[in-house]
């Protein structure tokens, strides 16, 4: 167990991935969906107000951290104009349960059920660039998903309270930056692999 103070680590950690694939989008590397990043932006948002309401403390902070960082990938993706903003039915399913979310804990005070809302919303946000990875692996930044994947991990080894609300979110995180991680590793191993480039 650590001591509860390490989440802040944890967050700097996410914050330095996303300043990081920021950086790769000024130099045009990558070029992140717009709408999918504003939900991913929205949802841990969402669950952190959540979190706060429901008295979860400092574990909070990594889900903070986990809104903020997208909020700095869609300002440099919209100043260098590196984006595309393509609204599809994933798009719209992932607002409607972020919408879900927000009216379960404003409407009906139910703050620990919109954190599982919101760790809904943000996986059916990461479907876009699930595919996306499977496609085209060169195209996302992987560091990114690994200081993402180890902040929640350490965020996860803070836990005093087991509860729903207070792990939740970390334990999404961490999953779905190791299914990210290991599909574009493996994918960028198939296309080298591959005469003509492709898998």
């Amino acid at each position: 167990m650590l001591d509860p103070h390490w989440v802040f680590a944890a967050a700097l950690l996410g914050v330095v991935g996303s300043i990081r694939y920021a950086i790769a989008i000024v130099r045009g590397a990558v070029r992140p969906n717009l709408v999918t990043w504003s939900l991913w932006a929205a949802a841990p948002l969402i669950a952190f107000f959540a979190q706060l309401d429901s008295g979860v403390g400092l574990p909070a902070v990594m889900t903070l951290a986990a809104g903020a960082g997208p909020l700095i990938v869609i300002i440099t993706s919209m100043i260098t104009r590196r984006h595309y903003a393509h609204l599809n039915i994933i798009d719209l399913v992932c607002a409607g349960v972020a919408v879900a979310a927000l009216t379960v804990w404003l409407g009906l005070g139910a703050a620990p059920l919109a954190v599982l809302f919101a760790v809904a919303a943000d996986a059916i946000a990461a479907i876009p660039t699930l595919v996306k990875a499977w496609r085209h692996p060169d195209s996302e930044n992987i560091f990114f998903f690994v200081l993402v994947g180890v902040a929640a991990t350490i965020t996860l080894l803070t836990l005093t309270a087991w509860t729903p609300q207070s792990f939740a979110f970390a334990v999404y995180q961490l999953s779905i930056c190791l299914i990210l991680t290991t599909l574009i590793a493996t994918r960028r191993h198939a296309h080298q692999r591959s005469p003509s480039g492709r898998a």
